[in-house]
């Protein structure tokens, strides 16, 4: 007569496939929910499509603030270049000196507003200098105390030649520009004031040269 084999139960194999599941789904959560509130996805919350300029979530409210001058500037039915150049100077001041707007060395300010061409020199310049000791953000614990910039005061805006890249453009802006920070003490040192050197690209104006006060100017992209 064939022996019967008894099957051992399944119980304890549920069990901790049961746990595991568990201890999954608290992980998981822990991420969608906890994570999420730690990361903010930055979103597009405005734009100006005929000039490509576009406003993120994570802009500072200064910044914002002279996005919609520049929307004013840039929709009405004459564009008036001279405060057009004025207004994106002040939004690439407040954007790119102000580094504790800014959750990384990588996260660097005012790119929108320079040339395509000298954009990739300008990030490797930038996180090399100004940009080289700030500590990361991601989860909004840094203790380091950067510089905010205050107040800009445009001093000057005139017309001139100037060459880049082979293309000239007789009706390039010169802008001198300063500006105060909000904490002098964490802001000794810094930068606060510069040539910027505009030219057209199409109807858009570009940044093409940034001089530091009274230093050499120097193209963009050298």
């Amino acid at each position: 007569m064939a022996r019967r084999v008894k099957r051992k139960p399944k119980k304890k194999l549920i069990l901790m496939i049961v746990i595991l599941a568990i201890v999954l789904i608290g992980i998981g959560t822990y991420f969608m929910f906890f994570n999420k509130n730690e990361v903010k996805e930055n979103k597009v919350v405005s734009t100006i499509p005929k000039y490509g300029y576009t406003l993120k979530s994570n802009k500072s409210a200064a910044y914002k603030k002279l996005f919609q001058e520049l929307r004013s500037i840039l929709t009405a039915s004459k564009v008036d270049e001279k405060k057009y150049v004025k207004t994106i100077t002040k939004m690439f001041i407040v954007d790119f000196y102000s580094l504790k707007d800014h959750v990384a060395k990588t996260d660097v300010g005012g790119v929108d507003f320079v040339h395509t061409d000298a954009v990739e020199n300008f990030l490797v310049n930038a996180e090399d200098t100004i940009y080289k000791h700030v500590e990361s953000n991601i989860y909004n614990g840094r203790k380091q105390k950067l510089p905010e910039v205050d107040k800009i005061t445009i001093k000057s805006v005139n017309k001139t030649e100037f060459t880049y890249n082979d293309n000239t453009d007789e009706e390039a802006y010169e802008v001198l520009a300063t500006w105060t920070y909000k904490n002098n003490s964490i802001a000794n040192g810094y930068q606060d004031e510069a040539t910027f050197i505009y030219m057209h690209d199409g109807k858009k104006l570009v940044l093409v040269e940034l001089s530091n006060g009274e230093e050499e100017e120097d193209d963009l992209d050298e």
